[in-house]
């Protein structure tokens, strides 16, 4: 079998644990590998530097999605003043036994008000003043 199919074939089967196995530690290894056996197809360098060019790609591919997760929306935290919760409007879903559900876009959040508020009525707007873990504090809009 030449050189360049056993990479591939390396390539594929790292790429198929990659869906079995959480995370995403053996996507990269997979697409050097494979990158790799492309290589070796069209060229035929000796084996150091197949290795070479292995470590290059792997190398390019954790360094390309380390810089990727910094730059978009996916890789921020719900709870960070980036990502944009604050000072938006939500609109009161329910409000029973003192706990407070808000619809925010989409999704529905769990809520509190500041202290010595008033508990809103289902339908009433109320604005995000901060985020505390996974519960949006809430004052009353307008």
């Amino acid at each position: 079998m030449a050189p360049g199919l056993i990479w591939i074939l390396a390539g594929l089967v790292s790429l198929g644990a990659e869906l079995l196995l959480p995370g995403v530690y053996l996507l990269w290894a997979g697409l050097a590998a494979i990158g790799t056996g492309l290589v070796l197809l069209v060229a035929a360098p000796g084996f150091p530097i197949a290795v070479a060019i292995f470590l290059a790609l792997l190398a390019a591919g954790i360094l390309g999605s380390l810089r990727l997760k910094r730059t978009t929306p996916l890789g921020r935290r719900a709870n960070t003043p980036e990502a944009g919760l604050a000072g938006r409007e939500a609109v009161v879903i329910s409000v029973e036994g003192g706990r407070l559900r808000v619809r925010l876009g989409d999704s529905d959040w769990s809520a509190r008000l500041p202290r010595g508020l008033d508990a809103p009525h289902p339908g009433d707007r109320v604005k995000v003043e901060a985020v505390d873990g996974t519960v949006l504090i809430v004052r009353p809009a307008g």
